[in-house]
C-alpha cells in the first residue's frame, strides 16, 4: 500500500435521526431556552440555558452538570469540574431548516483551546416527522472524539424519547 492509498481520517462524524416531531418543533428544541434544558446534554447531565442568542452572530451558553456521583467522580479524576459550560457562536440561521454554530473547546485539562463546528440540518418527512443530521467536526484525538459521538448519541437520544 503506498502513502496516497493509506485510509484518510474522517474531519467529521454524522448523527443521522428520523424524528416523528414536526421540523417546527423540532426547530423549537433546538433554538428556546426551554426546549434546550429539556434534552442537551449527555444522560445523566441537567442543563442550564445562561444565553441565548439564535441568529447569526448571536451566541449561546448552557451549563451541564453532573448528577451521578461516579461521573463526577470520573470528571474531577480527569481534571475537569462537575459541570462545563458548552458555549458557541452562530453562524448561520435558517428557521426550521439549518443552524451552523462553532463550539469553544476549551475544557481540556493540557489541550490549548480550539473551536469546532456543528452543523444542524432538519428536513420534513413525507410521514410528517423531521430528518435530523447533525454534522461535527472531529476533536483533538480519537479519544476525546468517541466520547463526543457518544455524548451526541445520548443527547439525541434523549430530544427522540421527548418527541416520539
Amino acid at each position: 500500500m503506498t502513502t496516497d492509498q493509506k485510509a484518510v481520517k474522517p474531519k467529521h462524524f454524522v448523527i443521522d435521526r428520523t424524528l416523528k416531531a414536526s421540523v417546527e418543533k423540532v426547530w423549537r428544541m433546538w433554538t428556546t431556552k426551554e426546549g434546550l434544558e429539556k434534552w442537551w446534554g449527555p444522560e445523566n447531565f441537567s442543563s442550564t440555558v445562561r444565553h441565548l442568542d439564535v441568529r447569526a452572530g448571536g451566541r449561546f451558553e448552557i451549563v451541564m452538570t453532573a448528577l451521578l456521583p461516579e461521573i463526577i467522580a470520573h470528571l474531577k479524576a480527569s481534571g475537569m469540574g462537575e459541570s462545563s459550560l458548552a458555549k458557541g457562536d452562530y453562524s448561520v440561521v435558517e428557521t426550521n431548516r439549518h443552524l451552523v454554530y462553532t463550539n469553544a473547546v476549551d475544557f481540556v485539562p493540557g489541550v490549548p483551546p480550539y473551536t469546532s463546528t456543528t452543523m444542524v440540518e432538519m428536513s420534513a418527512t413525507p410521514s410528517g416527522g423531521t430528518r435530523l443530521i447533525i454534522t461535527n467536526d472531529v476533536m483533538h484525538d480519537e479519544q476525546w472524539t468517541a466520547m463526543a459521538t457518544m455524548g451526541w448519541t445520548q443527547q439525541i437520544g434523549k430530544l427522540e424519547k421527548l418527541l416520539n
